[in-house]
Order: C-alpha cells, then sequence, then structure tokens
C-alpha cells in the first residue's frame, strides 16, 4: 500500500518563500510572514481601521462577499464566518476615483462602473455553487487617454479571523509554471478557510499582452500573503518602452475565477484530487476554443510515403533500414526506432492488412541489443565518436520496451523476445537507483553523469510511471507476480513528491495510466488515487488558455502540455505519446473515476487532435518557421509530412529544435484512434473523443458510447469513403433527441454531440 507523506514541524518556514517567476512547483509550507510589502501594508491598515466603504454584497454558499473601496483600490472581500477570508483586488487607482453600482446582466451578482483619471473600469461578480462555490471577478477598463502602464500590484491577500493579511498562513501547492495555466493552488490553514483554486483566463487578456508587447510569463504566483496575478508590463529602464494602451478601446485587465472547499486534506492523494476537481469548475466556467476537422488519414498516408521515399528519413547501417531522428540528421537509436515502428503497427492493424515498412524497420531492431549487457541500447555499435554510447536518459531505457511490449501484447513473437531478453536489465538498473532515476547514466556500470535537471534540482522523476507501466506489460505476458511487484515498488517510490512529479509530460501520463491499471489488478483503491497526483500535475505543466501573442496567432496552444517541466515549448513526440497514455487510462477506468478527470483527459485528447496539426510545416506560414534549427538537427523541410519538436505559447518562431522525423507516427495514431471503420457501410466515422463501445444494431444501424465530459461537447463526423456516396443519414440520442449537423457537404457532415452518452446513427 502507498503511504502517505510525513510533514513534520520541521517542514515549517518562518518567512515567506516565492512560488512565482519560474513557477515553484514543490509545496512551500507557509507560517506567518516576517515581512511585507507597502501594498499588504496599506491593505491591514485600511481593514484595521475601518478605511474602507461598503459599495455592493452578495453571497455564494456559506460565503459573503462585500464589495468595498479603500483609498486606491475597489476590493471583493471574500470571508467564511470566523475563519477568515480573502481580499481580492478589482481595480488599482492611483488618483481619485468615482463608483458607481449599476443593475447587475443576466448570471451577474454585482456590476460597477469606476471612473477616474485613467478611463473607466468595469467590475462584474458573478457566483455560483452548482457543484463547489465559485467566484468569478472580470475587470476591462477603456482609458481615457493612451495609457501607459508601468506597475500594477497583484490581487490576492490571504486573511485572518480578524481581516489582517499578517495573520494568516497556509499551504501553496502549486503556481504558475512559465506560460502555462495561470492558477494559484493553496490552503489558508490558520484561520481554517479551506482549499481555494485561483485561474486568471488568460485568454481574456490577449488584446492586452498585445497592445503593451508583455506576455503574462509566471505571472501568477506571489509571495504569501501577496499572491495572485502581477499583469505584466514592459521591462523599466532609463529609456522604457512605450507600448501603451489606445484611449477609448476597451481592454480586459483581469478574469478572475476562484473555487472553494470548505474540507481539506493535506495528503497529496486527496489534495490532487480536489485539485482536479476545482480545476474541473474553472475549465467549465471559460469559453473554449472551437476545434476543427483535421484528416489525420491523409495526413498519415503522407506520412508513410514520406518515410519511404524521402532520403531525409532514414539511413542503411548493416544491411538495414533506419530512421533519422530528424530531418538528415542524428544518429539512429532505439527509442525512434521503435516509435516509428509501434505507430506503423497502429497503422496496419487499422487498416486490416500490413504495411511494408513495419516489417523492414523491424528488422534491423536486434542491432540495438548488447548481448553481453542483455539490453537494448540507445545506439547501434557504430555510432560515431561525437556520442558517448554508454550514455542514456533513464527515460530512453524504458520507452523501446513499452513500444516492444504494445508489439508483444498484440502477438509478435520476435518483439516478445526481445522484450523478455531486455527485461531483467530494465529491473536491474530500477533497484540500482532505488526507483528515484538520475537524468542521465552510463548503462555499463551505472555510473551518473547527470544527476538532477537545473530547474528544479531533481532526476527524472516520473520514468517510475513509465518503468511501472513496462513492468505490468511483462506481468501481463508471464503472469510472474515479480513484475507486479516492481510496477508496485515503482509507483510507491514517487509518494511525496507531489506537483513536482512531472518531468516530462508523456511519462506522467503513462505514470498515471499504470497507477490505474494496477488499480484494476489489485483492487486497492490507493493506486486509483495515486493516479490522481500524476494527473495534477500533469494539467498543472498545461496551458489551458489560448495565446495569440506574436506569431502564436498562426497556430493552436489550448490545453497543451509543456514537454518538460522547464520547457518554454509544447512538443509533438510528448503530445501523441500522452494521447496514446490517456487512451489506456481511460481504458481501465470505471465509473469510480472523478469525474473532472475524466473530463480534462478527454479535453486535453479532444484539442490534441486540433492542436498537433500545427505542427506540420505545411501548415504553418513559411514567416512563422525558424529558419535554423540546433546545431545537429538538421533543417526544416515544408514539403515533408514530418511535424516539428517545438511551438511556443509566446510566439517564438516554430521548429527551433528541428523537424522530428521521431514525432512521424503522430499522424498515424491520430488517424487509428478518431477514425472508425464501419464495415460495408459508404463511410467512416470520426470522433474527437475515444469511443468507449460500439454496436451493430442493424445492416444500417450502429451505436456508439462516448464517455468524456458531462457538460461537454465532442466533434462527430461522417467522412465518405473513396468512391462512394454519403447515404442519408440520421443521428440521435438515447433518448430520441435528433442531432442536426452543423455543416455538411458532398465529402463530409459534421455534428456537435454530447460527449458522454450513447448515439444511434442510422442510414440508408
Amino acid at each position: 500500500m502507498v503511504p502517505e507523506p510525513e510533514i513534520g514541524t520541521a517542514g515549517l518556514r518562518a518567512c515567506s518563500t516565492q512560488i512565482s517567476g519560474e513557477g515553484m512547483a514543490t509545496t512551500a509550507l507557509k507560517s506567518k510572514t516576517s515581512s511585507a510589502t507597502p501594498f499588504v501594508l496599506a491593505l491591514r491598515r485600511a481593514l484595521a481601521e475601518g478605511a474602507t466603504k461598503k459599495i455592493a454584497d452578495c453571497a455564494v454558499g456559506a460565503l459573503d462577499v462585500e464589495m468595498v473601496r479603500s483609498r486606491d483600490s475597489v476590493w471583493a472581500l471574500i470571508r467564511r464566518q470566523e475563519q477568515g477570508g480573502l481580499a481580492l483586488r478589482a481595480a488599482y487607482l492611483p488618483d481619485e476615483f468615482e463608483v458607481t453600482k449599476l443593475k447587475p446582466e443576466a448570471g451577474e451578482s454585482v456590476r460597477l462602473r469606476v471612473t477616474s483619471i485613467l478611463g473607466e473600469h468595469l467590475i462584474v461578480v458573478r457566483v455560483g455553487e452548482d457543484a463547489l462555490e465559485h467566484l468569478r471577478l472580470t475587470v476591462t477598463l477603456t482609458p481615457s487617454e493612451s495609457l501607459l502602464v508601468p506597475f500594477l500590484p497583484r490581487d490576492l491577500y490571504p486573511l485572518d479571523a480578524n481581516d489582517d493579511p499578517l495573520g494568516s498562513s497556509g499551504t501553496v501547492e502549486a503556481g504558475q509554471r512559465g506560460l502555462n495555466s495561470g492558477l494559484l493552488y493553496f490552503r489558508l490553514d490558520e484561520p481554517a478557510f479551506g482549499n481555494v483554486l485561483y485561474f486568471q483566463n488568460l485568454t481574456a487578456m490577449n488584446p492586452f499582452y498585445r497592445a503593451t508587447k508583455t506576455s503574462p510569463d509566471g505571472a501568477v504566483g506571489g509571495v504569501w500573503p501577496e499572491l495572485g496575478y502581477l499583469p505584466p508590463t514592459p521591462t523599466q529602464s532609463g529609456t522604457p518602452p512605450t507600448e501603451p494602451l489606445p484611449a477609448g478601446a476597451e481592454v480586459t485587465l483581469s478574469d478572475a475565477i476562484l473555487v472553494f472547499r470548505h474540507q481539506t486534506d493535506s495528503g497529496e492523494r486527496e489534495s490532487a484530487r480536489q485539485f482536479l476537481q476545482m480545476l474541473g469548475v474553472a475549465y467549465r466556467m471559460i469559453d473554449q476554443p472551437r476545434t476543427d476537422f483535421r484528416d489525420w488519414i491523409d495526413r498519415a498516408e503522407r506520412t508513410l510515403c514520406d518515410l519511404d521515399e524521402a532520403p531525409e528519413a532514414s539511413i542503411r547501417h548493416y544491411g538495414h533500414r533506419y530512421i533519422h531522428p530528424y530531418t538528415a540528421a542524428e544518429y539512429p537509436d532505439s527509442m525512434v526506432q521503435m516509435s516509428i515502428v509501434a505507430a506503423i503497427h497502429d497503422w496496419s492493424k487499422w487498416q486490416g492488412e500490413p504495411h511494408p515498412l513495419e516489417a523492414e524497420l523491424k528488422a534491423g531492431l536486434g542491432k540495438f541489443y548488447d548481448p553481453k549487457l542483455k539490453a537494448m541500447r540507445r545506439y547501434l555499435p557504430n555510432v560515431g565518436d561525437d556520442k558517448d554510447a554508454n550514455a542514456v536518459d533513464s527515460w530512453y531505457l524504458y520507452h523501446p520496451m513499452l513500444n516492444l511490449g504494445r508489439l508483444a501484447l498484440d502477438g509478435d513473437g520476435e518483439a516478445r523476445a526481445l522484450f523478455l531478453k531486455s527485461i531483467d536489465y530494465g529491473v536491474k538498473a530500477a533497484q540500482h537507483f532505488e526507483y528515484k532515476w538520475p537524468v542521465q547514466y552510463n548503462v555499463t556500470d551505472f555510473s551518473v553523469i547527470t544527476e538532477i535537471a537545473g530547474a528544479d534540482g531533481r532526476g527524472q522523476t516520473d520514468v517510475g510511471g513509465v518503468y511501472a507501466w513496462v513492468m505490468l506489460q511483462a506481468f501481463e505476458l508471464t503472469d510472474e507476480k515479480r513484475f507486479l511487484d516492481e510496477a508496485r515498488g515503482a509507483i510507491d517510490a514517487a509518494v511525496g513528491l507531489r506537483f513536482s512529479i512531472n518531468y516530462q509530460a508523456n511519462l506522467t501520463a503513462w505514470g498515471a495510466a499504470a497507477c490505474m491499471r494496477l488499480w484494476r489488478i489489485t483492487s486497492q483503491d490507493v493506486y486509483l488515487e495515486q493516479s490522481y497526483v500524476y494527473l495534477a500535475s500533469f494539467f498543472h505543466n498545461c496551458e489551458i488558455w489560448e495565446s495569440e501573442l506574436e506569431l502564436a496567432v498562426h497556430y493552436r496552444n489550448f490545453l497543451g502540455a509543456t514537454c518538460l517541466q522547464d520547457a518554454p515549448y509544447m512538443a509533438i513526440y510528448e503530445c501523441f505519446d500522452a494521447y496514446t497514455a490517456f487512451e489506456k487510462y481511460l481504458d481501465d477506468s470505471g465509473p469510480d473515476l472523478e469525474p473532472a478527470a475524466r473530463m480534462l483527459i478527454a479535453e486535453y485528447c479532444k484539442y490534441a487532435l486540433d492542436r498537433a496539426w500545427y505542427y506540420y510545416p505545411d501548415a504553418l506560414p513559411p514567416e512563422a518557421i525558424s529558419p535554423k534549427q540546433r546545431e545537429t538537427n538538421g533543417h526544416v523541410d515544408r514539403k515533408l509530412s514530418f511535424p516539428l519538436e517545438d511551438l511556443y505559447p509566446d510566439g517564438q518562431l516554430a521548429g527551433q529544435v528541428g523537424q522530428e522525423v521521431y514525432g512521424a507516427g503522430a499522424a498515424m495514431v491520430f488517424a487509428t484512434r478518431a477514425f472508425h471503420q464501419v464495415e460495408g457501410a459508404p463511410f467512416l466515422v470520426h470522433c474527437d473523443h475515444f469511443v468507449r463501445a460500439r454496436e451493430r444494431t442493424g445492416d444500417n444501424a450502429l451505436t456508439l458510447t462516448l464517455d468524456g465530459g458531462e457538460t461537454c461537447t465532442a466533434g462527430f463526423s461522417l467522412v465518405r469513403r473513396k468512391r462512394r456516396k454519403l447515404p442519408s443519414v440520421r443521428l440521435v440520442t438515447v433518448g430520441g433527441d435528433a442531432l442536426r449537423p452543423h455543416s455538411s457537404s458532398a465529402d463530409r457532415i459534421d455534428y456537435r454531440v454530447p460527449a458522454n452518452g450513447r448515439l444511434i446513427l442510422t442510414w440508408s
């Protein structure tokens, strides 16, 4: 059983800890702070001396919300009787101002107009308690003059029972990392106010960022008790920037969502579950961007053609064909080879016939196997002297084994033999490092080459997750209990990492899948609960906003995960590999799964199908692609259907790292999951959610079951087969409600359907 970590008094800190900037992910346990900023002191004095004036009030559940004005600000004071509260700054005004209470519009609780020399602020408060108490405060400004914005203070201050911010203490679990979601997750312990998720809808502030030439990098965080959103402003210097907000144009300054829970639990598993639950509430409150149909079948066919015919895609060694990691660059390696082989294998199964490239690329796998080590090496024996042939990143040992295991479980005898020949070395490495792997080590003697990553001072914290999945594959293949014990040992060793478990996004996703599979095998709820720790860390590293910064207007980033814990970009390989892991996670889940977790996973996968299209250079304008790549990573060829590695939420040039041949499996992975063959029908079914079940209930009738978010929608299409004609069709919910297409053509009929429930399709 996975034990909860113990936190003793040694974990208490007598001074405040910074959680912004780099976006600290480790838990920062706070006690009463010994220092304060002028803004903390000003708020403290105003509340202590009664120097505020009430403007309006409302309530949400057990929370009282009071809108007040102080000398320089308008505030929302959110209190729970005798249990403290929060002060949320709605507007900061350096000169005299007037506040007018307006009639709330539909769905609003409070609407205020604030006039000052700056112009006109509009403050809107919305509250609700459908599942959890929540509040949304949106602030816009229409400047009266062309307005430079040199500084705006943070907006969130925990309060004790006497309204003193310096008397409060609590635990901050997670703050914004880089350009990921603008969120803050914390617990107000003294007094016992409860858990709070603070979420800034950064999408709404795009016009502000574009006008001021800023970005919200690490904007949500702070130093206890001054937390929340720090609006980015131009760097000040002797010659400061002069990008103003234009006069007369309304711009959103803040769109803050707060979600509350009275009952808290300091255990990492329950804290993670509550985070997912609260994030789910915030997610439903924001406007999600549209998704478009993507023809991944055509993309996969073009990719396979380029893999086969383009000289930049492969090279020959020892009489076999090997994939270049990047266009005409880098040495073949086992992770790359197996990634492409596994994707082509999926394509062959989906097509119902083998693709010749699968066998050709599999033929050379044995040259990666070292009979002395009894392990799959990263490189071939003839790798150049510019590489350390014995160096391996910890995850690189296990990921080729994962894909070998996939083939072995599908009945591939050669893959099974190679997998089982390599498995004991994988176990030996895990036991040597006691399931806590360094970044890189020497495969011959396990000597550490790079112990930790500079960003967080940790090793590859989520390798235990992908290792556990490999062990569960071995258990399924052999029924040897030792492999099950290894999987449990690896998951148990990660206990206590909380929001720091994520090193690389796809590995974290496989860790969640391994926990879910362990739950299915052992029936021990602790593993279902531990999967939430992996999921919380994964979604903490997602960009739950749509950027319009600089060149980002040419692609989409919503719900993309940054590939590493410190990476500034999203990467295609981590994107589609996490997608594959989440399919397995949902396959093993059931009605006991936290609904918010199910919804967030389904939404991630839906947006992955849409967002990933923009990694392909032919989907971007030439000016959005970097003319230069990393020195050893070849070049970008827009004619080749291979994806770029890197897209940036701040709108930097895409493809600075290179064009990934090893990421070419993305198209085949997406095509084989999103498109469904219907025997004898003149169409394929496309759905951007996983289809949990389908049954042919008649010659021309099909029932399909989706299990996405209960309030979400899915894209559903009927796609004409080549040389066939679309029939007359009818699509209804299981309750008999007819669904009408939102667009149709001779080639495709597109619907928006409920993401959860059964659909009945008939045609004639």
